[in-house]
């Protein structure tokens, strides 16, 4: 074992039995999603008593937790995504990690758990890209390492109050390209009878009972032969929210491109903010207001708005083809101008092939 500089005092043991060259390199010619993950991990513990202690990068392998463990019964648990990218010149960065951190920040204050540092946060996860350094693919195909942080209650105790133990961990995925076969216009399903969040919950968290609650509709937007479910907000169901996991963009006739304000309902996403900032680069006026369903279906029969599209970590920009409800549907399937305007400049920013004028990109290795 021995130390990494960080605030965390970050201790490495590294495996006795790394995945083969044969099999990662195999495993990173077709990584999927979330399917297979490198050979280490990170962990940390925090107590009142303590604080955040034990930080570790050891090998990869199954937690061990008490038919009591907090998480299990009341959900305390909160979580982060982010990507490390290869660039040409086989370094390694990751796209404004600190956001993550922040998120988190605001996330642990909503479930009532301790607050990680930023500095800890990115120390984190440069520790264990630097050990899985071989786990990152070459950008070709617009692959990347998909890092997941996460924090959970641990304690075991059935009393309902915040945890006094907790647990954070870093895992990582190799990920491929979203579109395997290339950008495709998704189609969505307008959710009539399920909200995602109300005026005062959990929405602005990022939290797994958020994407629990979503499950059911997506389900229903499956069956309806949809890819992806949209969520009106629960005050008025009038309000267009967010996707499952995505965040909604609309590109309006005159170029100006509007995205419905987040109001504590919404999640904050780190490429949503991109977009916003990105999309004033290239000369488009950007609007945070409210949407209604109205504007959208309308909009889109009118001519008003010309493009919609979605925004998230793994799939970067996704065009939105065709909204469906129980009495129609609005729109086709093409990818707009502005839609991949906005994703091209987006990837190549985050591979290194554009200069990075906002100061984005972190290094890592």
């Amino acid at each position: 074992m021995h130390p990494m500089d960080s605030p965390l005092q970050i201790e490495v043991t590294t495996t006795d039995r790394p995945v083969s060259h044969d099999r990662l390199a195999a495993i990173l010619e077709s990584p999927g999603f979330g399917q297979h993950f490198t050979d280490h991990m990170f962990l940390a513990e925090w107590t009142p008593e303590r604080g955040w202690h034990d930080a570790r990068v050891t090998p990869y392998a199954p937690l061990s937790l008490d038919p009591a463990t907090a998480v299990l019964h009341y959900a305390q648990e909160i979580f982060e995504g982010l990507k490390a990218y290869r660039h040409e010149d086989g370094s390694v960065w990751t796209f404004r990690p600190e956001e993550n951190a922040a998120r988190m920040t605001r996330s642990s204050r909503r479930l009532a758990l301790p607050v990680l540092p930023v500095e800890d946060f990115v120390a984190s996860v440069d520790a264990l890209v630097r050990v899985d350094e071989r786990w990152v693919p070459e950008q070709a195909g617009e692959k990347s390492l998909y890092l997941r942080p996460f924090m959970f209650g641990s304690e075991a105790f059935l009393g309902v109050r915040p945890a006094r133990h907790v647990t954070y961990l870093v895992i990582a995925s190799p990920a491929g390209a979203y579109f395997a076969n290339g950008v495709q216009p998704v189609s969505i399903w307008l959710s009539e009878e399920y909200t995602r969040a109300g005026r005062g919950g959990m929405g602005a968290a990022k939290t797994g009972g958020n994407y629990a609650s979503s499950l059911v509709a997506q389900q229903e937007a499956t069956e309806q032969g949809c890819d992806q479910v949209v969520f009106l907000d629960s005050a008025e169901g009038r309000y267009v929210e967010e996707l499952g996991g995505m965040n909604l963009y609309f590109v309006q006739d005159d170029g100006t491109v509007v995205t419905p304000e987040t109001s504590g309902t919404i999640l904050e996403g780190i490429t949503r903010s991109s977009i916003i900032e990105l999309c004033g680069k290239l000369g488009h006026a950007v609007e945070e207001r409210p949407v209604s369903i109205d504007e959208w279906r309308q909009g889109v029969g009118s001519g008003r708005i010309t493009e919609v599209f979605a925004c998230g970590t793994a799939a970067v920009v996704t065009p939105v083809g065709r909204l469906r409800w129980g009495g129609g549907e609005v729109g086709d399937d093409t990818t707009g101008p502005v839609t991949g305007e906005v994703r091209t400049a987006l990837v190549d920013l985050q591979y290194g092939r554009a200069e990075d004028t906002f100061g984005w990109m972190h290094r890592v290795l």
